[in-house]
């Protein structure tokens, strides 16, 4: 089969993870779902799930094992190697005995590098008080909910959002208020949206820009408007996530809240890491920059949980940091056309559609077309879960259903993967839609 138009022959194969996850959206309160605990599991755990992309993973590694071939479009890692210099960087930490612990809050050369990148990007100045480090943005975005919710306290998550932000918040005895953000509106939180959620109980909102799964960004102008809106509210914070800021296909770079609004500079907690940027998802770096009340807290949990992150994946990330970043834009170019290419051959799907994302490297497919309608079998295609489940079974394409990031309606896939397996699952996919008919015949 020939390739996509526009896609480079890349990367190898990466290792496969992800399927449509079986899990709901969740609700705009704190109930508890079912997980199957026993009662004496402790309640914040019984109320949340695992997370939909790691029970994805799972179930992919089942069917392989199992000897299935499974073309694998959920993968949430780049299909790159980390950097020869930055690996290097860790083997000369290990050699130099840097093995040891850290202090908490990170290595005094690794905070440098976060600072300085900060400054360069976005014309921010931060002392080490406002810095944390913590083992992957996950961990430093759990730290902080923990830090700062107690029971009743909402948090706005805007939908489409990253799986992990409600249960995040529920597992803190928060109540995650979602707030729907419509295609029609970019995916993006408008300010009139964003007033009608706030509330006397409200103490985050969070923004994540490039979002997973859209990869839609908010633009200078759009944050301002925000942020006009946050000013009245000075209870509130921002968790600004972003992860994904420099997989970014625009001239001009990703805008942050905080340079955008100094203003807010004190409420904004801006969380980012090298997982995705430099191919580093198993060095579990991530970090924090934001008020230095709530950094102290942050360390202080995580003096009593996890101490420090590791000492040499940290070595690795400052080299990363502040090292070459040749790595950085060949893989932007190898994205940008994967994407284009994607995006055209998916846009010419009967009964698909979707956006062209601003940044990193998911595409959220609009497939409401496809609902309501039949299999060659006769199975009725439902919602969005449905749709995941017969592209699975019928096409052997994996990918995770809208509902799981608060979309239904949608699946979302990711071109963090090789040439060949693009080609060959979008090819699929169309098949897949074009076996479904508005009738059934059995």
């Amino acid at each position: 089969m020939s390739s996509l138009p526009g896609l480079p022959d890349t990367t190898g194969l990466p290792d496969t993870t992800g399927l449509p996850s079986t899990t709901s959206s969740p609700s705009t309160t704190s109930s508890p779902s079912t997980t199957g605990l026993p009662s004496t599991t402790a309640a914040r755990v019984r109320r949340i799930k695992p997370s939909p992309s790691t029970a994805a993973a799972q179930r992919v590694r089942t069917l392989k094992s199992q000897g299935l071939t499974i073309l694998d479009l959920t993968v949430g890692e780049p299909d790159f190697d980390t950097p020869d210099h930055v690996k290097a960087a860790a083997i000369r930490a290990i050699e130099a005995g840097e093995t040891k612990y850290t202090p908490v809050n990170g290595t005094p050369e690794l905070r440098a590098a976060i600072a300085g990148k900060l400054r360069a990007r976005h014309g921010l100045e931060c002392t080490d008080a406002r810095i944390t480090v913590g083992g992957g943005a996950k961990q430093v975005i759990f730290l902080a909910l923990m830090a700062t919710l107690d029971e009743g306290d909402e948090v706005i998550v805007p939908a489409p959002y990253w799986v992990s932000y409600p249960d995040m918040v529920r597992a803190n005895d928060g109540t995650p208020v979602i707030v729907d953000c419509p295609e029609t509106d970019g995916f993006k939180l408008t300010p009139e949206r964003l007033g009608a959620a706030l509330t006397e109980r409200t103490r985050w909102v969070v923004l994540n820009t490039p979002g997973n799964p859209t990869g839609s960004a908010y633009t200078v102008g759009e944050l301002r408007a925000l942020a006009q809106v946050l000013l009245a509210h000075p209870r509130v914070r921002v968790l600004t996530d972003e992860i994904y800021d420099e997989i970014w296909y625009r001239e001009e770079d990703a805008p942050s809240l905080a340079a955008v609004e100094p203003r807010l500079a004190d409420r904004v907690f801006l969380t980012n890491g090298v997982s995705k940027t430099y191919a580093m998802t198993g060095w579990r770096i991530g970090y924090g920059v934001g008020p230095a009340d709530l950094v102290t807290a942050i360390n202080t949990l995580q003096s009593q949980t996890s101490s420090c992150p590791s000492s040499v994946s940290q070595a690795a990330a400052a080299a990363a940091l502040t090292g070459p970043q040749d790595f950085v834009r060949e893989t932007v170019r190898v994205y940008r056309a994967r994407r284009d290419a994607t995006v055209t051959f998916l846009n010419d799907v009967p009964r698909l559609s979707c956006t062209v994302p601003d940044g990193g490297f998911y595409l959220l497919v609009n497939c409401q077309d496809a609902i309501g309608r039949f299999t060659p079998g006769g199975e009725r295609i439902r919602n969005d879960e449905d749709f995941a489940r017969h592209l699975l079974d019928s096409r052997q394409v994996a990918v995770i259903h809208g509902a799981a990031y608060g979309a239904p309606g949608y699946f979302r896939i990711s071109f963090a993967t090789s040439t060949d397996i693009l080609t060959d699952a979008c090819a699929r996919i169309a098949a897949a839609c074009a076996e479904l008919s508005s009738v059934t015949y059995v």
